[in-house]
């Protein structure tokens, strides 16, 4: 049997039974190197060359950063959004969205997007919205996390191809924003339509106050995406400022965490890091045994048979994704594919930076899909709704998702406009 073959096979046993992806990874590519006949060596030595690379730096800071603000900072920008739409039917559903988006453009996981802004879902529930409304908008706006720049998704893909990290950021702009206009605009149509409460119109004055309050919050997204984008800071760099930043407004402006609690936040955010950095390192060693075995090329052969249409080849890749995102973690999954479609992609004229921010959206959308579905099982478990209902409650906001998706899968420019302004 073909040794790239056997790594896939055994990664998706041994994760349904419930074996730790980077094990089961590791395993597969070992038995792999067995049946093969190659020296076990090379599984150390690419794993030390997988994560030997300055770009995956931003992942434990952006980790970091993430958990520091998900204890003082997401409040403000919750306070924020809610002062400026919560007179509207339906407001505290498109607050969750808006604070998805603020909090994703820092922390770049979808995980820990839900956990941070859960708080939302109580709220809802507190506001008679219905449990499963509140857990399927939360659930799905928390994917902004990984699709609205900084991903780490996007940090993982750009090392194993190479590509620029700033560029594939830039690229994710656009349909990070599409996605959040359009839930926001379902949770303004539900609201509405269902007649969901409103607060009261504040004054201008208390507007102000708040945006007082929370002014050292909002500058935080603004200096991470403000310095990637204008050339000011690297995204590594800007993922260390951003900790540095965030320590600072949470310890001496806000004073919402304390010295003692720097110790539990580091190792939160160790433990984070470490599970995707050996899965990153692991897969140099997978990609290694996949590539040599020729499997890459058997793929090519085998979707070229079908047709030779750039238009269905997306389209069956989409489809394809869409699966995989059902079972399987998405790092993993970009892990695992990449390195196989690469010929794919250079045999039909596929842009890599345009088809990188495509599958990174389509797995990220396995992240409110059953069985894996995390981030709607966690909102769904903060809510407690009937998980049948959450679901139904979900599809049409899947459906906005799958509509952006064919945006970015059938028109280049959505992804590639604005890298193409960098120089």
């Amino acid at each position: 049997m073909n040794a790239g073959l056997i790594v896939i096979i055994l990664l998706l046993v041994l994760s349904i039974l419930g074996i730790p992806i980077y094990l089961a990874l590791g395993i597969g590519t070992l038995v792999a190197l067995n049946m093969a006949d190659m020296p076990f060596i090379v599984l150390p030595q690419k794993l030390f060359a997988g994560m030997n690379s300055s770009s995956l730096l931003a992942i434990p800071f952006f980790m970091l950063a993430g958990n520091i603000m998900s204890r003082s900072i997401t409040g403000k920008l919750i306070n924020v959004s809610n002062a400026l739409i919560g007179w509207i039917k339906g407001s505290l559903a498109v607050v969750t969205v808006l604070a998805s988006a603020l909090f994703g453009a820092i922390s770049g996981s979808g995980v820990a997007t839900a956990s941070a802004v859960g708080g939302t879902t109580i709220a809802m529930k507190e506001e008679a919205y219905p449990d499963h409304f509140a857990a399927a908008i939360s659930g799905i706006a928390a994917i902004l996390g990984p699709i609205i720049p900084p991903s780490i998704t996007l940090i993982v893909y750009a090392s194993i191809t190479d590509l620029s990290v700033s560029k594939l950021f830039v690229g994710s702009v656009i349909p990070g924003i599409l996605m959040a206009v359009g839930l926001i605009i379902y949770a303004l149509f539900y609201g509405k339509k269902n007649d969901l409460p409103a607060h009261e119109r504040k004054s201008a004055k208390e507007v102000l106050l708040i945006f007082k309050d929370s002014i050292w919050a909002l500058l935080m997204p603004v200096i991470i995406l403000g310095g990637i984008f204008g050339g000011i800071f690297t995204p590594t760099e800007s993922a260390a400022v951003a900790v540095v930043y965030a320590l600072l407004v949470s310890l001496l402006i806000y004073k919402d965490i304390k010295i003692k609690d720097i110790p539990g936040i580091f190792v939160d955010g160790a433990i984070s890091t470490a599970t995707i950095l050996m899965l990153v390192g692991i897969s140099k060693s997978s990609g290694y045994v996949i590539t040599t075995s020729g499997l890459p090329h058997q793929v090519l052969e085998v979707f070229s048979s079908f047709t030779n249409s750039t238009v269905v080849i997306l389209l069956l890749l989409n489809i394809l994704f869409l699966v995989i995102g059902m079972l399987m973690e998405a790092n993993a999954a970009i892990i695992m594919m990449t390195p196989i479609l690469l010929p794919l992609l250079d045999a039909f004229g596929i842009d890599p930076l345009q088809f990188g921010i495509m599958m990174s959206f389509n797995l990220c959308i396995g992240l409110v899909t059953p069985p894996v579905g995390i981030c709607l099982l966690m909102t769904n478990q903060i809510a407690e709704a009937r998980f049948v209902q959450t679901l139904k409650s979900v599809m049409p906001m899947l459906l906005i998702g799958v509509v952006v998706l064919m945006l970015v899968t059938y028109i280049p420019q959505v992804t590639t406009f604005l890298p193409g302004l960098i120089k």
